[in-house]
């Protein structure tokens, strides 16, 4: 574990007002850390974190998901060194793996104890990386895949996805889960574990952000 740094200004954000606050009495009882600023999502979110110049951001995957997914790589080019926790409120790989995509160094779930938010904080605030146990398989594989499968990806020049295949790699993109997807497209959650299953088949990816990655690579969507 990093060595505790003075002062670790600490901005949190996260939807459920309850957890803004008991997030900001966890961490106000530290004596290395300071909380500079709490708020939930809202367009003027950046600014706010901004003005507050945190040493880490500790934000819920809720609130990334409510601004379409762009935050986190609006924010850390806000605020030049900025590390990112994230609480994810779901053991989902793929949430979890685009989180790793767009820079967060420390991922904890909606059960971590109030010692291991903190211990994340200090770790990432000392440059070290936070990752679930559980998760951490997913990374994985996730990296072995994208090196075997993706140059070879680039040959196939038509992918024949269906109009709906192309529509779930979008939502999928967006960080929707199966349940969330089914329920937006008024499908069972079963039809869509479906679509998905055949929509890796054709592309060539043996996960769903790899599978992202990929069509956007060809233009399919950005």
């Amino acid at each position: 574990m990093a060595v505790a740094t003075d002062n670790i200004c600490v901005f949190i954000l996260a939807e459920n007002r309850l957890l803004r606050e008991a997030l900001t009495r966890l961490l106000s009882k530290k004596s290395d850390i300071r909380v500079v600023g709490a708020s939930a999502f809202s367009p003027q979110v950046v600014e706010q974190i901004s003005a507050a110049a945190p040493d880490v951001l500790l934000s819920d995957s809720t609130a990334v998901a409510l601004s379409d997914l762009q935050l986190i790589p609006e924010v850390r080019g806000a605020v030049p060194g900025l590390k990112v926790v994230m609480i994810g409120m779901e053991a989902e790989p793929e949430t979890f793996l685009r989180a790793i995509h767009d820079g967060v160094v420390g991922y904890v779930l909606k059960d971590a104890s109030a010692m291991e938010v903190a211990a994340a904080v200090r770790s990432v605030a000392g440059d070290e990386a936070v990752c679930p146990p559980t998760l951490c398989l997913a990374l994985f594989r996730h990296l072995a895949t994208q090196r075997s499968q993706a140059p070879n990806f680039h040959f196939k020049h038509n992918l024949g996805l269906t109009r709906r295949e192309q529509q779930l790699v979008q939502m999928i993109g967006r960080g929707l889960t199966n349940k969330e997807i089914a329920s937006q497209l008024n499908l069972s959650e079963q039809t869509v574990k479906n679509h998905v299953h055949r929509m890796l088949h054709k592309v060539g990816a043996s996960d769903r952000l790899a599978a992202v990655e990929l069509c956007r690579s060809q233009g399919i969507f950005t």
